[in-house]
């Protein structure tokens, strides 16, 4: 699975970093706070903002293992992770493959590996982990592909938290009166394989959290929608042009009524985009 763009990444990493839910975080650090050393791997990990968000909240020697497909994104995540610890007053040494950081009083080890994880999961799974992660990752799997990785940390007892899964919940404001049909095409167009098989869309938050119940798991959720309005300007301008593009695809939408739903979402709209925060542990 490619197609994410460093740009695009960091243009939404403010929302994101400020949609996830706080008590969940919490109880994600609780979790682990008696650790003198955590390792986490990262899947689908991007150009790290996942590491960004949560490491100053972990133990204070961690390693993480970013795993993505894309090298671009493998080599954005290098370089956005050093500029994020020098710009903190900490430290950034390349040792090779590795990264190593110093940021908010952690120590922290970066393992950058390209696998393709459609195919090589098991594969990924079998090094070292404490803790399985992801972000807005989850919609874009099949559910086929959520019942095997369920299967497989299971199989290894590993806890998961899943962050910023989205659920299919919009609401704009004002409305428009193509928002339903819009809304529907863009679900069906987010169905599409994405390189793991059909999509689980606005539907994966749910069957995840079902299926790591049915393998005994603790589930918690919690929701962490995104609400964007003028200040992000720019992160709303992309998000409607590239829900339009999507909704265009499909055909499912007669294009004068998009080309009006994309003007008035492009003159001053607010949106809360929902999404689900989970986390799975066995203890």
């Amino acid at each position: 699975m490619s197609g994410f763009s460093p740009d695009w990444l960091a243009l939404r990493e403010p929302a994101d970093h400020a949609a996830r839910s706080g008590d969940l975080a919490a109880r994600v650090q609780a979790h682990f706070q008696s650790l003198d050393h955590m390792t986490v791997v990262d899947l689908g990990c991007g150009s790290g903002s996942n590491l960004r968000a949560l490491a100053p909240g972990l133990p204070l020697r961690q390693t993480w293992r970013l795993v993505d497909w894309d090298p671009a994104l493998l080599a954005a995540a290098r370089e956005t992770l050093r500029d994020w610890a020098l710009g903190e007053n900490g430290e950034a040494h390349d040792e090779g493959a590795a990264l190593r950081l110093r940021h908010a009083g952690r120590d922290i080890d970066v393992r950058f590996e390209q696998a393709d994880l459609a195919q090589n999961l098991a594969k990924v799974l079998d090094a070292k982990a404490d803790l399985v992660t992801a972000t807005a990752f989850f919609d874009l799997v099949s559910a086929d592909w959520i019942a095997v990785l369920c299967e497989e940390i299971a199989r290894r007892g590993l806890p998961l938290y899943a962050i910023l899964t989205y659920n299919g919940e919009e609401t704009w404001e004002p409305p428009h009166a193509a928002d339903a049909m819009v809304l529907a095409a863009f679900h069906a167009h987010q169905q599409g394989d994405k390189g793991f098989g059909p999509a689980a869309g606005p539907f994966a938050a749910a069957h995840l959290q079902r299926v790591l119940e049915s393998h005994g798991y603790r589930v918690s959720a919690a929701q962490s929608p995104w609400r964007l309005g003028p200040d992000q300007a720019e992160l709303l301008h992309e998000l409607v042009g590239g829900i339009a593009a999507a909704v265009a695809e499909t055909g499912l939408v007669p294009p004068e009524q998009l080309k009006s739903w994309r003007m008035a979402r492009a003159e001053g709209a607010t949106v809360s985009i929902g999404h689900t925060d989970v986390f799975a542990a066995r203890d």
